[in-house]
């Protein structure tokens, strides 16, 4: 599960599919049957595939252009839980942000989703990655990715914490509101701001003498915008992020896994922010 099936639930997302339509952004299974003319698949393969909808069903019919085979040592549970949390991380950082190892990367909403994957590829890619969740427990979820530097967002002062750790050379932003705000002012020159989400239900402006007075970029990112004008971004990416996969040098962190007459439950874990990592909806069939 992803937190943009939340918003398309409520019609909020980005993509807005016709209606009638099954939620679940991404989906990991065997495949029964292949359409004619599909190359590269066939029955018994399996894969991972984002479909932008259709996973909470026991069966899908996707485009093969959106289905990748994944290796066997890949579960899929973690398989489920790769393709759009890593996937976004991975482009956010390296291609749109181009972090540099030694870099403060500050992560926003750190025990979440893509929170914690980009721990993980921040750490991978050389950076001293600061974390900011919620609570102790979360933290220490954190911690367990690699975090170099713990915030509480509950009682902590972000900007000051920030500053204190150096600043922040780039900012992974999934949350909005008062974080992007507190941690805009912790930013370091010609520091870059990804803005990947608004978690927070608020939506900031963006005081423009501020980027100004810094040479600060903030950049707009919509991972899944990159399959209409530019897949090789993706395709490339992905395939780096297999390859580390299986080098076993990512771990995906399943906070829940609930069966499919649970789905309703999973929702609420991410709608209440009660869950870490990701939430992995299964239907038994694989």
């Amino acid at each position: 599960m992803n937190f943009g099936d939340l918003l398309m639930a409520k019609g909020q997302y980005q993509e807005k599919p016709d209606l009638p339509f099954t939620l679940g952004m991404e989906v990991a299974g065997t495949i029964r049957e292949v359409g004619e003319g599909v190359e590269g698949f066939e029955p018994g393969m399996r894969v991972l595939v984002g479909g932008g909808s259709g996973g909470l069903a026991d069966f899908g019919t996707f485009p093969a252009t959106k289905a990748i085979r994944i290796p066997d040592s890949m579960s899929f549970t973690d398989a489920a839980a790769f393709q759009v949390a890593y996937g976004t991380s991975h482009v956010g950082l390296d291609y749109r942000a181009r972090l540099q190892p030694g870099e403060n990367l500050l992560v926003l909403g750190a025990a979440g989703g893509v929170g914690m994957t980009a721990i993980e590829i921040g750490k991978l890619m050389g950076a001293k990655v600061i974390a900011c969740a919620r609570g102790k427990e979360k933290l220490e979820v954190c911690k367990s990715a690699g975090a170099d530097v713990l915030i509480d967002s509950e009682t902590d002062d972000l900007r000051e914490a920030v500053k204190a750790a150096g600043g922040a050379d780039v900012i992974y932003d999934p949350v909005g509101g008062d974080q992007f705000r507190a941690a805009m002012r912790a930013t370091n020159p010609e520091a870059r701001i990804l803005v990947v989400g608004f978690a927070s239900g608020d939506i900031p402006q963006i005081p423009a003498n501020h980027l100004l007075v810094k040479n600060l970029n903030i950049m707009g990112y919509y991972w899944g915008g990159y399959n209409r004008f530019k897949p090789e971004v993706l395709t490339n990416s992905m395939a780096t992020l297999i390859r580390w996969y299986d080098e076993g040098k990512l771990k995906p962190h399943v906070g829940a896994t609930l069966p499919l007459e649970q789905a309703g439950d999973a929702y609420e874990l991410m709608r209440s922010r009660k869950s870490t990592g990701k939430v992995v909806v299964t239907t038994g069939r694989g």
